[in-house]
């Protein structure tokens, strides 16, 4: 599973598109589900387009993929909605300027001031990645001050805590959900024939964006109380497995058998 490099249809001529999260969703389940997910992908590339939508970097994503075999995504949506990219057929991730400008406008230069607001802030830990559009911390759930939030809506960004361990500062109304509805519009893909699947709270806005999708089985509590009172997929199984069952269950495409 590399990179890919038979010509295929453009993504809008394809029958169903998955955009997915990575870690503890397309990367969750057994190594049989996941397997299993991966190789019907890549037996079926005509006719299914593959989104990355994570909160990890696009470098980071394309290593993964090369370390660890995964099916090569045409299109990434990272860093937590910030970084919306093609991916060309050599490999590389290129930023789609188009769709990126409105989030450059709406984070403008707050990186250095969100990074001095929040030094030595309890429960937090700055992450060393120098990201485009965001500042990202690893969270402490012991001694986390939630004063943090107020600091950052003040500074006219918006705040995210994903998995009880992570907090990101975004810009304002940038997340994954209006980036992928970004992606989704620019491709000219018909809405019903994406399928969006997440696990945690850096989810929500994917899942209830409108488009069908997905929450696996692993899904973190607070995303699912979350999803209430929206049309929103529970699957039984996890990661992997989780996908195939709500592809199947919507009537998607079909899947394998087994």
């Amino acid at each position: 599973m590399n990179v890919h490099t038979a010509p295929r249809p453009a993504m809008s001529d394809r029958r169903f598109t998955l955009a997915t999260d990575l870690d503890g969703t397309f990367l969750g389940g057994s190594q049989q589900d996941r397997d299993r997910l991966y190789g019907w992908i890549e037996d079926n590339r005509h006719t299914i387009g593959l989104i990355f939508v994570t909160g990890r970097d696009p470098e980071f994503i394309m290593q993964m993929c090369r370390q660890n075999g995964l099916p090569w995504p045409e299109y990434v949506v990272g860093d937590v909605g910030t970084t919306i990219a093609e991916v060309t057929a050599d490999g590389h991730v290129t930023p789609i300027a188009a769709l990126e400008q409105d989030i450059a406008d709406r984070w403008g230069d707050r990186g250095e001031v969100v990074r001095t607001a929040l030094s030595d802030h309890p429960g937090l830990t700055l992450q060393p990645t120098p990201f485009r559009y965001r500042v990202s911390y690893d969270l402490d759930p012991q001694i986390f001050d939630p004063a943090a939030k107020n600091r950052v809506e003040e500074l006219g960004a918006d705040w995210l805590i994903s998995d009880n361990r992570f907090f990101d500062v975004l810009p304002k109304g940038v997340s994954k959900g209006p980036s992928i509805r970004r992606l989704v519009d620019h491709l000219g893909l018909q809405q019903d024939t994406v399928l969006c699947a997440g696990d945690t709270l850096n989810d929500l806005s994917m899942l209830v964006s409108g488009l069908p999708a997905v929450a696996v089985g692993n899904s973190e509590p607070d995303l699912v109380a979350r999803l209430d009172g929206h049309e929103v997929y529970r699957a039984d199984a996890h990661g992997a497995a989780g996908i195939l069952e709500a592809i199947a269950a919507l009537d998607l495409h079909p899947t394998p058998k087994g």
